[in-house]
């Protein structure tokens, strides 16, 4: 190791060398680290993937979506259509319970609208057999 005793010369005289041995050190644990993992990030691993099979089965095709919205009056609108009485809606709900596969009823509810007539509206639906249920536009019970 090199260091510099200040072998002649006057005690307020600045040191004017560097000392390099450190930093060599240091680039050379560097440089030898480098060596070493080059061949470690070359190396490839081969995989065989599996070909499509053109024959392959096609993915089911998404259920229809019934939209259903319960409106502040109690008026009630399957798929932008106004159901004159629960009884016509009973009937949607079983000629829909039977289908395969089964739709999705998306229930849209009014934030006025009566608990009591949505209660009415899930338990037809219960009723009939239709079991993919699901409210939209709860964003707004948020508040």
């Amino acid at each position: 190791m090199g260091i510099n005793v200040g072998g002649g010369g006057r005690d307020d005289d600045p040191m004017l060398d560097i000392n390099m041995t450190p930093l060599i050190d240091v680039m050379l644990v560097l440089l030898i680290m480098f060596i070493v993992t080059i061949p470690i990030m070359t190396h490839a691993v081969k995989l065989d993937m599996p070909r499509p099979n053109p024959n392959a089965v096609t993915p089911p095709v998404p259920p229809e979506v019934i939209e259903l919205e319960i409106d502040y009056d109690g008026t009630i609108l399957w798929n932008q259509t106004v159901v004159p009485s629960l009884g016509t809606l009973e009937q949607y709900f079983s000629q829909e319970a039977v289908k395969e596969p089964q739709p999705e009823l998306h229930i849209r509810a009014n934030k006025r609208a009566k608990y009591d007539t949505v209660a009415k509206v899930l338990a037809l639906a219960q009723r009939q057999g239709v079991n993919k249920i699901g409210f939209v536009g709860m964003e707004q019970f948020a508040e």
